[in-house]
């Protein structure tokens, strides 16, 4: 019997998380700083309308681009925060969490052969995905030194003839990284002069501790050339509802309307019920959460300076970067070494790319008491090796 396997999926290697965290889940006692999950739960109003819809009978399809008050409410949110607009009806798309919005983006904007230029370390999903498109990715290695940030002289460095994407995943997820709008500017002029389109991450646009985050796409020339992905997931404690969405110019978010209407028929219905609360009334609960982590990332960079263990501060998402090249140890020999000697997870660097050797990714969407006790065993830890 012939393979009936597709050699492009055999070749994907799978999630560097999860395969780390599948060991880890199987030991007693391990306390996880490796999970990219709110540990807050859903605010109670917005499990509220959901079980409210579901007692009112409302548990039928919604249109494939998902229900139009949702797409109302997510137009009027990118306004009022990031001040650019979108058209709900032709340039607005509800998603199954933001993964599916950057899968079929791709799908819906690469011919075989393209390039996408991905900056790494980042989220796991962009280079499968672009090679599931047809395309070739074509990576760029974030520096430490320059706080994990896309330059303009990286990128025009990265650029080819047969161009057609950049990945912006900012806030950045691993590495807790944000571009500032001067940063965006000099990228935005390069993307309008090579003719570049950008498909924008922002699922971590509110748990931004450096002011408000700024989308590329309200910048001249690239609301035209820009897919803003977004979801519910992170800013409102949402990751089980499985809801993301897509702003864009109306033909793109067409043709990946078409490959929705195929693949998935429409988001779940419940979650987009929530998730209309949300938008209308969860602006306390964001700042809430924002407040809190940003209390916990503080917390971690001070634990990390009595320690003398490098990171750069990062000012987005809820994770750090720390550096720990100085122990000579690969990232993952690292992780499974802390892991062993004191029952303690965190993320091998290298699982969001190679250029993430010597670092770890440590996710502080945990309590305090958590944090507290996972620093002093890292302390623990890196006295050890400092002693050896």
């Amino acid at each position: 019997m012939r393979d009936p396997l597709s050699q492009t999926i055999i070749n994907i290697k799978p999630s560097g998380i999860r395969k780390f965290f599948d060991i880890a889940s199987e030991r007693k006692d391990t306390i996880s700083l490796g999970v990219g999950e709110p540990d807050f739960d859903t605010p109670w109003h917005i499990r509220d309308e959901g079980i409210f819809s579901l007692e009112k009978g409302r548990t039928f399809y919604t249109s494939n681009s998902g229900l139009i008050e949702l797409r109302n409410e997510i137009c009027a949110y990118y306004k009022r925060r990031f001040k650019v607009d979108y058209d709900p009806k032709s340039e607005t798309i509800i998603t199954v969490g933001g993964s599916e919005a950057i899968d079929i983006a791709l799908r819906a904007m690469i011919d075989p052969g393209d390039e996408v230029i991905i900056p790494q370390p980042s989220y796991v999903s962009y280079e499968p995905c672009a090679i599931l498109a047809g395309a070739r990715p074509v990576i760029i290695e974030l520096k430490n030194e320059d706080e994990f940030r896309l330059t303009a002289a990286q990128l025009e460095e990265a650029i080819t003839d047969r161009t057609k994407i950049l990945v912006l995943p900012f806030p950045n997820n691993p590495t807790g990284a944000i571009m500032e709008e001067s940063d965006l500017v000099a990228i935005a002029k390069i993307c309008v002069e090579k003719d570049i389109f950008v498909l924008s991450d922002e699922i971590y646009a509110e748990l931004s501790y450096k002011g408000d985050h700024v989308t590329i796409a309200s910048l001249p020339g690239m609301h035209e050339r820009t897919i803003v992905i977004n979801g519910f997931s992170k800013a409102y404690a949402m990751t089980g509802w499985r809801l993301g969405y897509a702003l864009g110019p109306a033909k793109i978010i067409e043709q990946m309307t078409k490959i929705h209407q195929f693949a998935i028929m429409c988001a779940p219905t419940t979650s987009q019920y929530a998730a209309v609360e949300a938008l209308r009334n969860g602006d306390e609960d964001v700042k809430m959460m924002r407040t809190s982590y940003d209390q916990r990332r503080k917390f971690l960079m001070n634990a990390f300076s009595e320690m003398g263990l490098p990171c750069f501060e990062p000012f987005g998402a809820f994770y750090v970067f720390p550096d720990i090249r100085e122990f000579g140890m690969t990232s993952e020999e690292f992780a499974f070494a802390l892991l062993d000697a004191k029952n303690l997870a965190v993320v091998p660097g290298t699982a969001f790319g190679d250029c993430g050797e010597g670092f770890l990714r440590i996710s502080y969407a945990y309590s305090i008491e958590k944090l507290r006790i996972a620093m002093e065993r890292i302390a623990e830890f890196v006295e050890d090796l400092r002693s050896k």
